[in-house]
């Protein structure tokens, strides 16, 4: 079914105007059309070409930096892969030693960045959450535990935490063992 669409447009290629007959119609003919194509394609490929001779130039760059014997914060935050400000913090916490120069120029010694993976010790990672396979009926709520020992919900999530008491959930409901509880809060109980 032919459409009674006309519609005034300038071509996406060339530039002349011409009367479109959808209103997605881009060039003002197939000439046009496969120009554009062609052009579009060639694009991408100039695109890609760039992306690689960046990805070339930013190794050469590591390379230099690597060289050099004292490094400016952003020489040592392209280095490290991190940002500027995490360079200052670490500067600040003094796990870098820094030197300013003037107001606006602040040096790295390259060694000093390297004594970072050799002299400092290594941070353990963080434990893994215990998942606690109680049976539900040998566990308590949250919400009993509060009432039973009459404890603020922050206290009892501080409790929980501190002592590194593994919660199991059900629903929308977490559970906790109550040997762990009453081990823990029996001294405190009102009952």
């Amino acid at each position: 079914m032919p459409s009674n669409i006309r519609i005034k447009r300038l071509c996406a290629y060339c530039g002349k105007e011409f009367e479109a007959r959808t209103t997605v119609t881009q060039t003002c003919g197939n000439q046009c059309a496969k120009l554009a194509y062609n052009a579009r394609k060639k694009a991408v490929k100039i695109d890609g070409s760039h992306r690689q001779t960046k990805a070339r130039t930013d190794i050469k760059a590591i390379d230099t930096i690597k060289s050099k014997e004292f490094l400016t914060v952003h020489d040592a935050a392209t280095l490290l892969n991190s940002s500027r400000q995490t360079i200052y913090n670490l500067i600040q916490a003094e796990t870098i030693p820094a030197v300013n120069i003037s107001v606006k120029k602040t040096l790295i010694r390259r060694s000093a960045i390297d004594h970072i993976f050799t002299g400092q010790p290594v941070i353990p990672m963080a434990p893994i959450k215990q998942i606690d396979t109680t049976p539900l009926e040998e566990c308590y709520t949250l919400q009993e535990v509060q009432q039973k020992y009459v404890i603020s919900d922050k206290t009892l999530y501080d409790l929980i935490r501190r002592n590194a008491i593994p919660k199991q959930y059900k629903g929308r409901y977490a559970y906790v063992a109550k040997t762990h509880i009453d081990e823990l809060l029996a001294g405190s109980s009102t009952h």
